[in-house]
């Protein structure tokens, strides 16, 4: 079973389209009516989802080494910071992420956007 994203609401439009087109399952924020919900209960969705969490929001790593040193589970998160990963990078590294994973591989991990750098 391939790796879904709940793409938060700091995520460009441009990843979700992107990923869209080669075949990734995503949701963003807005299509869940969830884009008003502070970060612990947005990752609290994605967990209830089984989804991994997309952002480009700093305050979600925070949350995420939180719930790691506390062994509060979540179904993961991929970080990408705004103005270091390009749109182009953020796609092609989720697709990657979602066609050769599985979703318990990201398990109350944090992956860090891009790759090979």
């Amino acid at each position: 079973m391939p790796i879904a994203f709940l793409m938060d609401q700091h995520a460009p439009r441009a990843i979700t389209v992107g990923l869209r087109l080669r075949g990734v399952e995503v949701l963003t924020a807005y299509e869940d009516e969830a884009s008003e919900l502070e970060d612990v209960d947005l990752l609290n969705r994605a967990s209830e989802l089984g989804w991994v969490l997309f952002t480009r929001d700093d305050d979600l790593l925070a949350e995420a080494t939180k719930r790691q040193r506390a062994g509060i589970p979540f179904c993961g998160i991929v970080y990408a910071h705004q103005l270091r990963v390009s749109i182009g990078r953020c796609v092609e590294d989720l697709e990657l992420i979602a066609k050769a994973g599985e979703p318990g591989n990201l398990m109350n991990q944090v992956i860090f956007l891009p790759f090979g750098t």
